[in-house]
């Protein structure tokens, strides 16, 4: 496991910011941790980079245990926080060098030149650090999370106020290095877990709520959405009537949204409908819940 945490629990005075949480994320795997503000989010990933210590329970990266062996996990670990804390007054390729002497890393100018082709900092490498955009100053943070080579990254709010261009380009690069290393990545947009993660795990009030991938992701709610057309027109209130249905919505032409409240599946009840109203269903499809929507349900 590159990243194993087991009964973890963190106190802030008599506040429980975490309480008693366990996963595992496996090797190559990009992982989507989410949850609401003040959820435990960056007090986890702290607490996994060895930044703050655990009140309680075991952390381990890559096998070792993170309180005691401390540096070795360090050195394993490129870390991004929320708040990319860069030297402002410095140049990209100076502060890169100055990351990677850090970590020792051997013919450090060669590494800098592969991180700034890696992250796209090709036209702004001479640049003093404080004159990049907020979408460059986000690519000199993923470089010196990088530089040495770690095993794991993490990353909280990589893409936070970027505009959208800079965050398809952030995405991809995030995607292309997960290729390769263990990616555990904070955020609050649920585009971004679903175009880049294989697995989400939801965070609420210091708790795990939901662990597994996005598209499996489910909660406790009957609600039930189903698409239909029919071959001809039909009314609002007829559709109405079928039941169990708690709301219809028309979408255009023969086509509507139909609701429902209970766990009976509403397309039987449809069908029989149709058939019972000469009418000859050309599509019909339940409507999957988005992730949003999962978010939502598990954390209000």
């Amino acid at each position: 496991m590159s990243i194993a945490l087991k009964n973890v629990t963190k106190f802030y005075g008599e506040q429980a910011a975490v309480n008693d949480i366990s996963f595992t994320i496996n090797k190559g795997e990009v992982v989507g941790f989410l949850g609401p503000n003040g959820a435990g989010k960056s007090t986890t990933m702290k607490m996994i980079t060895g930044f703050i210590p655990a009140s309680s329970g075991e952390i381990k990266v890559c096998d070792l245990t993170v309180d005691i062996d401390s540096l070795d996990t360090r050195r394993k670990i490129g870390y991004l926080p929320e708040h990319n804390p860069l030297y402002l007054d410095m140049y990209v390729r100076e502060y890169l060098e100055f990351v990677g002497n850090i970590y020792h890393v051997p013919n450090i100018k060669k590494r800098v030149d592969e991180m700034i082709g890696t992250v796209g900092l090709q036209i702004e490498q001479n640049k003093k650090i404080g004159m990049l955009s907020k979408g460059y100053r986000q690519r000199v943070g993923l470089a010196q999370a990088i530089i040495h080579d770690p095993e794991v990254l993490i990353l909280d709010e990589p893409t936070s106020g970027l505009d959208p261009n800079q965050l398809v380009e952030i995405r991809e690069l995030i995607k292309n290095i997960g290729k390769s290393k263990t990616v555990m990545l904070s955020t609050h947009i649920m585009q971004e877990v679903e175009a880049i993660c294989d697995r989400v795990i939801i965070i609420k009030r210091g708790a795990i709520v939901a662990d597994d991938k996005a598209e499996n992701l489910q909660y406790d709610d009957q609600h039930q959405v189903v698409y239909v057309e029919f071959d001809q027109n039909v009314s609002r209130s007829q559709l109405s009537k079928i039941p169990t249905v708690s709301n219809v919505q028309h979408v255009g032409g023969n086509s509507w949204l139909i609701e429902t409240n209970t766990a009976t599946d509403l397309r039987k009840a449809i069908a029989q409908f149709a058939q019972q109203n000469n009418l000859l269903v050309l599509t019909m499809r339940q409507e999957e819940r988005s992730l949003e929507e999962v978010f939502k349900a598990l954390t209000k």
